[in-house]
C-alpha cells in the first residue's frame, strides 16, 4: 500500500506540474471528427531521468504511456521511438498511430501512441518508422470540459525505416475482456479525479480501455446501439446482454448503470472513398472491425476503423400508438428541434404525418422547440404564428384533425436555445375533442396565479407561464399552463423544456463521478414546478394536473425527485417496464429525457414512449414523443 500511495503522488505532481506549463492542452472543437491543433509544448521537463531514454534503452511506447492517464514523460523530449504504423488519419486531428511489436508484460501500459503531424501525414499503414518529438497530453474539449487526455507525440521527425511490414496482432475487444465495473472512485485528494490513479485493465472498463489507448483493437460482429449520425459515426456494444431491450438498445437506468460494452466507431476511410455505413438501433456491424484504439471529444474511446465490418439491417419498425377511446383523454409531448417556417416542407410533412398516424391524433399535444417566424435570423421577432400555422396545416393535409393553439411568445433572446430563435412551447388541442378556457393576461413576464372558482381550482391566465421571473428561467424556457376541459372535468397541462444537459461532464470524464453542473438549474426549475402544482392540490385536492414536456433528465434523476416532492407528482414512464424507459439514445445510450408526470387523482392511465426517432439514422426530431391516455 506504500508503494501505490506514494506512486500516485508522484504522478499527481506531474500532472500538477505538467498542467502548470501548459502540456495538458486541447480546446473545443466544431464537430465530431475535427480536433483542433495540440499547442506547443513547454521545454520544461516534469519527471527525471535522461531525456529520451530509459534505463533499459532507448525510450519505447509503453515508456511513454506508462500506467496512470498521464504519461510520466510528460513535456519531454524523446528521440528513437519505433514501431509499426497501424492507422493514419488525413482528415481533423491528422496523425498516425503506431506500436511496438515487442510489448512489455505490464497489462497497464499501451504499446500504442498517437502522433499528430498537423498536416496529413506521409507514413502509410505497415510502415516500420522511428519517430522523435515532444510527450503532451491533449485534452479533446480543452481541461475545463472535464475530460481524460490523449497521450502523444507532437512536433514529431519521423523516418520510414522500411514498409509492408506486418501489423501488431490486434487485441479483440469483447465482452470477456471488459469489466462489469466501469470506473475507479476518483480520488477526493485530487478533486475526484481518476487521472493519478494507476490503471486496473481487469477492474474497470475505462482503465481497460485507457490501457489499449493507440493499439490496434478489434470487435467481431457487433449490435448497433447508436445510429449512424451527421458526423459518421455509429455505436455499438460488445456486450450483448447488458440491459439491452427488446429493440436492440441499451438502456440507460441510473448513474452506476453507465453500460460499459459501449463503443463508437468512426471510418479512418475518407467518405469520398468509402461512405460511412447507414445503420439504426438494433443492426449488426458484421464480420470484423479493426483499427487503432482513439480517445475524442465526443464520445470518448472510439475505434477509428482501418477494416470496417458490413451493416447488417434488422429492420427496425417505428412505433404507432393506439387510439384513444372516446372517453379516454389523450395528452402527447413532442420535441420537434427547432420548427421554424425556414425548414424545408419535408420535415414539417414528416413532423404531422407522425402526429397523425404514430401518435394516433393526441387530443393535445405539448410541443418543445418551436421557433419563431424567421427562425435563427436575430433580428428581433418573436411570433410563431407562421411556424404553428405551418404545422397545424400540415396535419391537417396528413388527415389529421384542425388543431387549434395556444402559447405565450417569450421576450427577445430570453429563453436560450439557438441564438435567434426564441423557441417555445405550444399546445396543441383538438376543439372537438375538448376546450381550452381562456383568460386573457399572460403573457412573458406575468406570473399566472391560482385561485379558487366555484370550490375549484383555476388559473389567473390561461395561457399564462409560471413564475417566469425567477432566477431558475435565466437564459431558459418558461414553463406554458393551460386549462382544458374534457367531457366537463378540468385539466391543467404544464408544459415544459428545462435546461439542457450542457456543460456536464461526459460518462469518461477524469472525474469519476462526473460533475453534472447543469442540474443545479434544472433541480431549481422543477422546484418551482413544484411549487406550482402544490398550489393547484391544495385549492383542489383532487384536481387533474399533467406536468409534461422535455424535462432534460432522467427518471431517476434529482430533478425528477424534485419534481415529485411531496406526492404531488408521479413520473408516469415507471409504469413501463425498465427496458422500456427511454426517449432519446446518446452515445449508444437508450435514455429518459421526455417525461409526462400525473397528479394523484390520475392513478390510471396508459403510458406509451412512441420511439420514431431517436434509434433511427433517419430522423424528423431527436426524441421520440410521449402519449399518455386516461379518463378524467
Amino acid at each position: 500500500m506504500p508503494a501505490a500511495s506514494s506512486r500516485t503522488t508522484a504522478v499527481s505532481a506531474v500532472v500538477t506540474a505538467a498542467l502548470a506549463a501548459g502540456l495538458l492542452t486541447g480546446a473545443a472543437t466544431t464537430s465530431a471528427s475535427a480536433a483542433p491543433s495540440a499547442s506547443a509544448a513547454s521545454p520544461s521537463s516534469p519527471g527525471s531521468g535522461p531525456s529520451g531514454s530509459s534505463a533499459d534503452g532507448p525510450v519505447r511506447i509503453h515508456d511513454i504511456q506508462g500506467s496512470t492517464r498521464i504519461s510520466p514523460l510528460v513535456g519531454r523530449q524523446v528521440s528513437g521511438v519505433t514501431g509499426i504504423v497501424t492507422g493514419v488519419r488525413t482528415y481533423g486531428s491528422k496523425g498516425f498511430w503506431f506500436q511496438d511489436p515487442r510489448p512489455d508484460a505490464d497489462p497497464a501500459t499501451s504499446e500504442g501512441i498517437f502522433v499528430f503531424t498537423s498536416s496529413a501525414p506521409t507514413v502509410a499503414v505497415g510502415d516500420a518508422v522511428t519517430v522523435s518529438g515532444t510527450v503532451t497530453e491533449y485534452v479533446p474539449g480543452g481541461v475545463a470540459s472535464g475530460n481524460q487526455s490523449l497521450t502523444q507525440i507532437s512536433k514529431p521527425t519521423v523516418e520510414v525505416v522500411s514498409s509492408g511490414n506486418p501489423l501488431p496482432a490486434p487485441v479483440t475487444i469483447s465482452a470477456r475482456s471488459v469489466p462489469s465495473r466501469y470506473a475507479p472512485a476518483g480520488d477526493p485528494a485530487a478533486g475526484g479525479s481518476v487521472n493519478a490513479l494507476p490503471l486496473a485493465p481487469s477492474r474497470c472498463a475505462l482503465d481497460h480501455y485507457e490501457s489499449l489507448e493507440g493499439m490496434n483493437v478489434r470487435i467481431g460482429s457487433a449490435r448497433v446501439v447508436g445510429a449512424t449520425d451527421p458526423y459518421a459515426e455509429l455505436w455499438v456494444t460488445v456486450k450483448p446482454h447488458e440491459h439491452a431491450n427488446r429493440r436492440g438498445g441499451t438502456v440507460y437506468g441510473s448513474y452506476d448503470a453507465q453500460n460499459t460494452g459501449r463503443l463508437q466507431i468512426q471510418s479512418l476511410v475518407p467518405l469520398a472513398e468509402r461512405p460511412f455505413p447507414t445503420a439504426d438501433v438494433g443492426d449488426v456491424l458484421s464480420g470484423t472491425t479493426e483499427g487503432p484504439l482513439d480517445f475524442n471529444q465526443y464520445g470518448g474511446y472510439t475505434l477509428t476503423a482501418r477494416t470496417l465490418g458490413e451493416v447488417t439491417g434488422k429492420g427496425l419498425r417505428r412505433e404507432t400508438t393506439r387510439e384513444q377511446r372516446r372517453g379516454e383523454l389523450a395528452v402527447a409531448t413532442y420535441n420537434v428541434e427547432n420548427l421554424d417556417p425556414t425548414d424545408p416542407q419535408e420535415k414539417f410533412d414528416a413532423l404531422a404525418a407522425a402526429v397523425v398516424n404514430n401518435l394516433a391524433s393526441p387530443d393535445i399535444v405539448a410541443l418543445e422547440e418551436i421557433q419563431d417566424d424567421n427562425g435563427a435570423k436575430d433580428d428581433g421577432t418573436v411570433s410563431a404564428d407562421r411556424t404553428v400555422a405551418k404545422f397545424v396545416d400540415a396535419i391537417v393535409a396528413a388527415g389529421g384533425p384542425a388543431y387549434q393553439w395556444r402559447s405565450v411568445d417569450p421576450q427577445d433572446k430570453k429563453d436560450g436555445g439557438e441564438p435567434g430563435g426564441n423557441i417555445r412551447q405550444v399546445f396543441l388541442f383538438d376543439p372537438e375533442r375538448v376546450s381550452f378556457t381562456d383568460r386573457a393576461g399572460g403573457d412573458a413576464t406575468t406570473a399566472t396565479g391560482v385561485v379558487r372558482e366555484r370550490g375549484r381550482a383555476a388559473l389567473t391566465h390561461s395561457p399564462g407561464r409560471i413564475d417566469p421571473a425567477n432566477a431558475a428561467w435565466e437564459n431558459s424556457r418558461k414553463p406554458l399552463v393551460g386549462e382544458f376541459v374534457f367531457r366537463g372535468r378540468t385539466v391543467f397541462v404544464v408544459a415544459n423544456h428545462f435546461a439542457s444537459k450542457g456543460g456536464d461532464e461526459s460518462l469518461v470524464s477524469q472525474h469519476q463521478p462526473p460533475t453534472r453542473s447543469s442540474e443545479v438549474q434544472r433541480h431549481a426549475q422543477a422546484g418551482v414546478v413544484n411549487t406550482f402544482v402544490k398550489k393547484l392540490l391544495s385549492v383542489q385536492r383532487n384536481a387533474d394536473v399533467l406536468v409534461v414536456g422535455d424535462i432534460n433528465d432522467f427518471e431517476f434523476s434529482g430533478t425528477t425527485k424534485t419534481l415529485t416532492a411531496g406526492g404531488v407528482l408521479y413520473p408516469a414512464v415507471r409504469s413501463l417496464p425498465r427496458a422500456e424507459r427511454y426517449s432519446y439514445v446518446y452515445q449508444g445510450n437508450s435514455q429518459v429525457l421526455d417525461q409526462i408526470l400525473t397528479s394523484p387523482a390520475i392513478d390510471d392511465f396508459e403510458y406509451d414512449s412512441v420511439h420514431i426517432n431517436a434509434e433511427f439514422a433517419a430522423q424528423n426530431s431527436d426524441h421520440d414523443p410521449q402519449v399518455l391516455r386516461f379518463r378524467p
